[in-house]
């Protein structure tokens, strides 16, 4: 299969890194990668994955399986958010 494009958005750092990922590609690793891209210390334990607003599973779930089409963004955030003061 080609080549999926996609766009991860860091939000501990603001930064959208875009990536040609193959459809098989676990969301774990995409996240892991994205993090590291955006030079994110923190484990990657301690975030999660967001698409269209939800959640996304981190299982087995793979870019194609969660439903990644070209061009789509996810967010990658704090599994906690932090409290505001």
């Amino acid at each position: 299969m080609s080549e999926l494009p996609v766009r991860v958005m860091v939000l501990d750092t603001w930064d959208e890194i875009p990536f040609a990922v193959s459809p098989e590609l676990p969301i774990v690793e995409l996240k892991r990668q994205a993090l590291a891209a955006a030079k994110v210390r923190r484990p990657a334990e301690r975030y999660e994955v967001k698409f269209r607003g939800a959640v996304v599973p981190e299982g087995d779930a793979t870019v194609a399986g969660v439903g990644l089409v070209p061009n789509s963004q996810v967010i990658v955030l704090p599994s906690r958010r932090r409290p505001v003061r």
